[in-house]
This record gives structure tokens, C-alpha cells and sequence, in this order.
């Protein structure tokens, strides 16, 4: 009997017990069982989720594996001095290049003043198309001006009043309306095919200025591809015509310390500091007076006046094994005015592949380098940009080196250069040339960030003085006074001399992985790598040698069987689910099966009684020993 009622009453699981085991029903022996599938469900359940959670971080600690943490180091230190490349924005000078552009400015003054009606800077009465009698000039038979009414599919040739139909596509080089006749007369230029006169485009622009300058680009750059770089550079400025005054931590420099290389597009450089001598210089002091300083003498009265149409200097602060980009990334110094730049200088460095898409030095990219200077992604973009208009085009583009064998567009040569160079290069800019995809940021490289300010100089009361000193110093090559709007003052320093140094260096590690590893199973498992290493033996080697066991007995009765030899056979011993307690379709669990009920048939099992008669005491010896008798007989 069991108390109902004070301390020792029994909980509910005790009162089901007893019941099942003395009504031994089969539908206790199924709740008992099934209350222990559900406690083995719950265990499966725990386990399962426990390690889907640790799959799941370490899954997510090596997805992130590969990421960088970023690190910025500041240190005070004698800084080298960067190069500074120096180009006149005119590129040569116009008094020397005016007998091979004198046909070109011929038209192009005509072009003036047909559609703008003035000549020579005087305004006139706007003139109709059809009273300008043109000589028939190859610039316009190559490329026609064009006036277009109000986007329409008709267009009126400048040179000979002649209407024609526009075929083909339509591109509209800027958004400016800065038009100087009616608002819908929109100039512009056709390039077509020279071998499909069907493939046609026609490019325009709602301001004339920007028409005029873009068709006079065209034919500029045709006519300078012909001459040879020799006469060229004799054409444009030398380090004398540029450099006045030149001082460089506090001493004075000249025109030794300069470098001179030509860019088609500026004319004769002049790099500072270049370290083509093997010398680069530093500075140990900031501020302006211990950085460059020098002074320019710009000649604004000898500037092609239909190429440019700003007056000035521009320069470029790079790296020594730097290409400088002038066209790009440069800096305009303005005419009458002191520049001062300010510079930080930063030197960053990114991790390569698998870390970032970067390139340590462009070698496995697939694109020629044409500047002969350190990888960089423009060094990249033009020289993918120039291999794609050799093998397109046939010839190379003006702005741009030469590669091995190929010789710079010309009209002669490559009639259809300019239909060829306009589509390829609206192909560049679409990004479906294939460059962009192709080219990457170099891992490492240095920069220096610029603040610019301006300053009138000279000033009113010091103009008179300086002027004077600075023709006389100019003497012997200028027989002129010189003017204000001719010179330019430029200063680069440095601000301070912090270098900052920014790093990426690897997140994790392999030990970091394998402890975040550890940290993770003795978080949601209590597991230690003692419980690791007892986990692969039980699920792997363990598992593999009753594998390997079960096939070795396979084997044996298989070899045995081909003998003739077969295992005695005997009766079967009794097995597991044998048992008639054990009538439900689920096998019990060690513990269920305890609490199973004999069957009714079976005597229950009892122990066996003690063997009373083994506490009987017997004689040790069967017969007395002489001398017990002896004391016995006294």
C-alpha cells in the first residue's frame, strides 16, 4: 500500500509506476515507453540544435575569415621631397608652331566668322552659310562643321551651305547652353566610316566654343602626330623660357635640379626633384619657406589662341616611380597670383589577394605597360585603352605612348581613325571595352593631399619694383618689359612632417580561428579538445573497425562456405526483442526496459538460498595427532 496523504505522499510518476507494474497492462508498457521516446527525442533534438549552432558559427568564422583590420600609424621623421612635374597649359610655343597650324587657323577663323559673324575680334553682322565661297579645305572635307536646327534629322554644312540628312546616331557632348546666336542652332561635327559612308555619328554640342575647340583638337592632333618629336620639343618651352626664380630649402636651384620630358598634350615638362640622378631630396623642417619655391614666366601673348583658353601653369606632386597624370589629376596656377600648396603625406598599403582584388606590381595583369613607371590603375586604363585602338584602329592615339611597332593616327595614313577613336572611346567610357574589369588598384602606393590657396602677387606697391628686377634678370632673352598676367609664383611645402602610414593587416589567424573554434563547442557543448579527440574516435575510428570487423566475418563465412566448411548451427539464444514483455512495436530503452513487467508465465526470478549445510563445522584433520593423544591421556 502506498500513503495517500502527508510527507511521504508519492508524486504522480511514482502512482503510474506502481500502477503499471501491478495491473502489468499493455498500456502502461506503452506510456512508459513512449514517455521514454520522447526524453530520447528531446535529447536528439538538444544535440541536433547545439551542433547546427556551432556549424553555424564556425561557418561564419571562416566566411569572415579573410577580412583585414585597418591600422594607422602617425610618426614624426625627415620626410623625402615628392617630384613636382611643372607644364605650361600652352604646350608649344605659337609664334614657332604657327607655320604648320596656319592652314588649320585659317579655317578655323572662317568658321568664326561665318556662323558668328565677326573676324579678328571685331563683331560683324551675322553672315548666312551660303555667302562664305570655301576653298574646299581637307579639314572640312574630312570633318564638316555642322549647324543642326532644334535636333532635327536635317543639318546645313558650315563650309558650303549644303543641306544634308543625318543618318546614324546623334551624341550630345555636353548640357551647357551658352549658345551665342539663336537658342536653336546647336554646332556640331559627322564622323563616319571612311569604308561604310552609311555608319555615321554625329557629335554636338550646345555651346560653339566647345564645338569649335573639339573639331580643332581633331585636326591639331592629326597634324602634330606628323612631326617628329625632335622638332617638337624645339618648338615648345625650354627650362630657360619657363623658370625665373627657383629656391628649394632655403638655397637656391636652377634649372639642373629639372628634369625634362614631353607630354603630347602639354609640351615640355620640367620634374623637380625626379631622382633620375639617383639623389632624391628631403626636408627635415615644414613650412613654406623650406619647401619649392619658384617663379614661372607663362608668355600669355605667345598662346595658341583656338587650343587653350585659360592662361597658367599646371603641376602634378607624385611619387619619383610615378607617371604624372598632368591631363588628369593636375593642378592649374593661375597668372598674377602667389600659390601656395600645402601637403600630408600618406603612404597606404592594402593586403593582396585573397584579402582584396589588388596587384602588388601589375604583373598579373594582362596589359602592357606603355610609361615605362610603376604600376598604377591610370598607367592600366590608357595602356588598355591605346592596345585597343591598335588592334581596332590600326594606328595609336596622339595623348598616349607608342607601343612596339605602331605609329600615332593620322589622316594620310588612317583615313578613318577619328570615326574609329570616337566609338572606341564611347565604348571606354560605357565601361564595355573590358579595361575597367580588367585593371585593378595597386596594394601599395604613396599620396600627398594638397591644400591650395591664393594671394595676389605681386601686390600694387611692390609690382613696380619687381617687375623691373625680374626683367633685368630675364635680359639677355626678353626684350620686353615684363607684364604680371606673364608671371607666376608657386610655393609646395609641407605642413608637418607626420607620415601617415595606413596598413591592413589580417583579422585572424589560424591560431585565432582554432580558439574562436574551442570557444564556440565549450560554450554550447562543454567540450574540450580531450572531448574532441574521444568524439572522432567513438564516430570515426571506432565506426571503421566495426566495419572493417563485420566485413572481416563476412569474408571468413564467405571463404568457409567455398571450403565446404560450415559453422555448426544451433539453436538460437534468446534475443532482445524475443522477450514477450517486450510486445510493442518500439524496442525499450534501458531504463523503460527495467521497469517492464515479467511475463505472467515465467516463475519470477528468486535467489537461490544459502547452503546452510557449509556452516557446519567438520574436522580439519581426520585423524588425531600423536601428540593432541598424549596430552589428551594425561
Amino acid at each position: 500500500t502506498l500513503p495517500v496523504r502527508g510527507p511521504q505522499a508519492p508524486t504522480l510518476s511514482e502512482l503510474m509506476r506502481w500502477y503499471c507494474l501491478n495491473t502489468n497492462t499493455h498500456g502502461c508498457r506503452r506510456i512508459v515507453v513512449s514517455r521514454g521516446r520522447l526524453r530520447r527525442l528531446l535529447w536528439i533534438l538538444l544535440t541536433l540544435s547545439a551542433v547546427g549552432l556551432i556549424l553555424w558559427q564556425c561557418a561564419e568564422l571562416l566566411m569572415n575569415y579573410y577580412s583585414a583590420s585597418v591600422s594607422v600609424t602617425v610618426q614624426f621623421q625627415k620626410l623625402p621631397f615628392p617630384a613636382v612635374t611643372i607644364c605650361n597649359i600652352n604646350p608649344y610655343k605659337y609664334s614657332a608652331v604657327k607655320e604648320y597650324l596656319a592652314e588649320l587657323d585659317k579655317e578655323t577663323k572662317k568658321a568664326l566668322e561665318t556662323f558668328y559673324g565677326f573676324s579678328e575680334g571685331k563683331s560683324k553682322v551675322r553672315r548666312s552659310v551660303g555667302d562664305w565661297n570655301s576653298t574646299g579645305s581637307d579639314f572640312f572635307q574630312q570633318i564638316p562643321l555642322l549647324k543642326v536646327e532644334d535636333f532635327s534629322r536635317t543639318a546645313t554644312e558650315l563650309h558650303s551651305g549644303q543641306k544634308r540628312k543625318i543618318e546614324g546616331s546623334v551624341f550630345h557632348k555636353d548640357s551647357s547652353i551658352v549658345n551665342s546666336g539663336d537658342s536653336n542652332d546647336i554646332i556640331g561635327f559627322q564622323l563616319c566610316d571612311a569604308n561604310n559612308s552609311s555608319e555615321c555619328a554625329l557629335y554636338t554640342f550646345s555651346s560653339g566654343v566647345n564645338a569649335i575647340q573639339e573639331w580643332y583638337k581633331l585636326h591639331y592632333m592629326n597634324i602634330m602626330a606628323q612631326i617628329p618629336l625632335e622638332t617638337k620639343e624645339k618648338l615648345s618651352y625650354s627650362a630657360d623660357d619657363l623658370l625665373l626664380t627657383c629656391f628649394f630649402d632655403g638655397l637656391s636651384c636652377d634649372k639642373r635640379h629639372f628634369t625634362r620630358f614631353h607630354h603630347p598634350l602639354h609640351g615640355n615638362c620640367y620634374t623637380f626633384n625626379s631622382g633620375e640622378s639617383g639623389t632624391i631630396l628631403s626636408t627635415s623642417t615644414g613650412g613654406s619657406e623650406y619647401g619649392l619655391q619658384v617663379v614661372l614666366y607663362i608668355d600669355e601673348a605667345d598662346y595658341n589662341p583656338f587650343l587653350v583658353t585659360s592662361s597658367g601653369a599646371k603641376i602634378i606632386v607624385h611619387d619619383q616611380n610615378e607617371y604624372p597624370f598632368i591631363e588628369d589629376i593636375g593642378t592649374e596656377i593661375e597668372t598674377a597670383a602667389a600659390t601656395s600648396i600645402g601637403m600630408h603625406f600618406t603612404w597606404s598599403r592594402k593586403l593582396s589577394k585573397p584579402y582584396s582584388d589588388c596587384t602588388e606590381t601589375g604583373a598579373d595583369i594582362p596589359v602592357e605597360n606603355l610609361y615605362n613607371k610603376s604600376y598604377s590603375l591610370q598607367i592600366c586604363l590608357h595602356s588598355c585603352f591605346q592596345k585597343a585602338m591598335v588592334e581596332s584602329c590600326g594606328c595609336a592615339q596622339y595623348a598616349q605612348p607608342l607601343p612596339a611597332g605602331a605609329e600615332y593616327c593620322n589622316y594620310k595614313k588612317n583615313p578613318n581613325w577619328m570615326y574609329c577613336y570616337y566609338r572606341l572611346h564611347e565604348k571606354f567610357v560605357k565601361e564595355q571595352l573590358g579595361c575597367q574589369q580588367i585593371c585593378k588598384d595597386a596594394c601599395s602606393f604613396k599620396e600627398w593631399a594638397l591644400t591650395t590657396s591664393i594671394a595676389q602677387w605681386p601686390s600694387t606697391v611692390s609690382e613696380d619694383w619687381m617687375l623691373r628686377v625680374l626683367s633685368w634678370d630675364k635680359g639677355q632673352k626678353l626684350n620686353k618689359k615684363l607684364n604680371k598676367t606673364d608671371l607666376a609664383s608657386l610655393m609646395v611645402f609641407y605642413k608637418d612632417l607626420n607620415e601617415r602610414f595606413i596598413s591592413e593587416n589580417p583579422a585572424n589567424t589560424l591560431v585565432i580561428l582554432l580558439s574562436n573554434f574551442g570557444g564556440q563547442l565549450g560554450l554550447w557543448m562543454s567540450c574540450s579538445v580531450v572531448c574532441v579527440i574521444e568524439i572522432v574516435e567513438v564516430f570515426f575510428i571506432d565506426s571503421l573497425s566495426i566495419v572493417l570487423r563485420r566485413q572481416w566475418q563476412r569474408a571468413r563465412k564467405w571463404w568457409r562456405g567455398r571450403q565446404g566448411k560450415a559453422p555448426p548451427a544451433g539453436p538460437p539464444g534468446p534475443q532482445g526483442h524475443d522477450n514477450p514483455a517486450c510486445i510493442d512495436e518500439d524496442l525499450p530503452t534501458f531504463t523503460t526496459a527495467l521497469r517492464l513487467p515479467l511475463p505472467q508465465d515465467s516463475p519470477l526470478p528468486r535467489t537461490p538460498p544459502p547452503n546452510y549445510s557449509t556452516l557446519r563445522l567438520d574436522a580439519a584433520f581426520t585423524e588425531q595427532l600423536p601428540d593432541t593423544l598424549e596430552l589428551g591421556q594425561h
